[in-house]
């Protein structure tokens, strides 16, 4: 327990170290995030990726090893994916099969199943997006990063899966870490980077947590453990499709900027999907336990979804005709 305290605080105070001290050779290398109204330095993601990977390395090597290599290495080679995205845009379909090869290279296939691990490598893939679509508002992406990470690392934690809560509680400490600099106003971003690795680990994750479990109740676990980033993709997807837009086209078409249209501050909104979050991770952890029942996870989806549908309401995309070129140069923003 102190050794798992210790790592933790480790993590949190090099990230916030390492953010800061890297934001300026960010911005002199132009490695900046441009999809809010300023550009925004990447050096949260580098920072919280590398201190993750150092903090849980060491410890794993004074613990002997907990079986988790596999899944550190392939966070890295998802992290490595989203630099280069992060630098050079790459293209969607090179990150999906990237984030895909690297995800069935650790999906657990003894527990799972062939057929049900490759359902969970579709899953991680769709996650890992998801999170990365996050990092688009102040304090987002590390909030709900938090927030499930923590609810990840409980669910492992009373499985004695102490390999995944040590990596679980060690990138919840770092991306709070993160925040501290990532809070509105940020002074620094996740980039591709930092918020894919976070998605993928925490997706990997969850999967070999749920291994061995039922497929309809596991489902159910997982959806809601990351219930918010799903709803978001999800909105994000259908209103895209329902308007006629390319799917992969910016847009600011997402949970927070939606809810910002009805008022809330930035601070406001992170703070209200936040709960959001935090309440389908709650469910999600006390369903795994076994302390409520497969019932209770129907609610999860079913509020989701009514929240999805109201917020689609929301007109969020300008028309051409009326709207003038510097209007629409404000309203670009790169949905991730």
């Amino acid at each position: 327990m102190l050794y798992g305290i210790t790592a933790a605080a480790t993590a949190l105070l090099l990230t916030a170290l390492l953010a800061a001290a890297l934001r300026v050779p960010a911005l002199r290398l132009r490695l900046v995030e441009r999809r809010r109204q300023r550009e925004v330095p990447l050096s949260g993601g580098v920072a919280v990726v590398v201190v993750t990977g150092a903090v849980v390395g060491v410890t794993e090597w004074g613990a002997a090893g907990s079986g988790i290599d596999g899944l550190l290495v392939a966070g890295g080679v998802v992290a490595l994916l989203g630099l280069v995205d992060d630098v050079w845009r790459l293209r969607r379909r090179v990150l999906a099969g990237g984030t895909g090869v690297a995800a069935a290279c650790v999906v657990p296939y003894g527990e799972t199943g062939v057929g049900t691990g490759l359902l969970a490598v579709v899953w991680v893939v769709g996650v890992t997006f998801a999170f990365r679509g996050l990092d688009h508002a102040d304090g987002l992406a590390g909030t709900v990063g938090v927030v499930t990470a923590f609810g990840v690392a409980a669910c492992a934690a009373i499985d004695v899966l102490d390999g995944i809560a040590v990596l679980m509680s060690v990138l919840a400490a770092a991306l709070t870490g993160f925040l501290l600099h990532n809070w509105h106003p940020a002074r620094v971003a996740l980039g591709s980077c930092g918020s894919m690795a976070a998605g993928f680990v925490i997706a990997v994750g969850l999967v070999h947590v749920r291994a061995g479990f039922g497929i309809g109740e596991s489902a159910g676990v997982l959806f809601a453990l990351t219930a918010l980033a799903c709803a978001d993709a999800v909105l994000v997807l259908l209103a895209r499709r329902l308007s006629g837009r390319p799917v992969v086209r910016s847009g600011p078409d997402h949970l927070a900027h939606r809810l910002r249209r009805l008022g809330p501050t930035v601070p406001g909104v992170t703070l209200l999907l936040g709960f959001g979050a935090f309440s389908g991770v709650l469910v999600g952890v006390l369903a795994h336990v076994g302390w409520v029942g497969a019932d209770a996870l129907w609610w999860v989806p079913g509020v989701a979804l009514v929240v999805v549908f109201a917020l689609s309401r929301v007109p969020v995309y300008a028309d051409r005709r009326t709207v003038s070129p510097q209007v629409r140069a404000s309203l670009r923003v790169r949905s991730g």
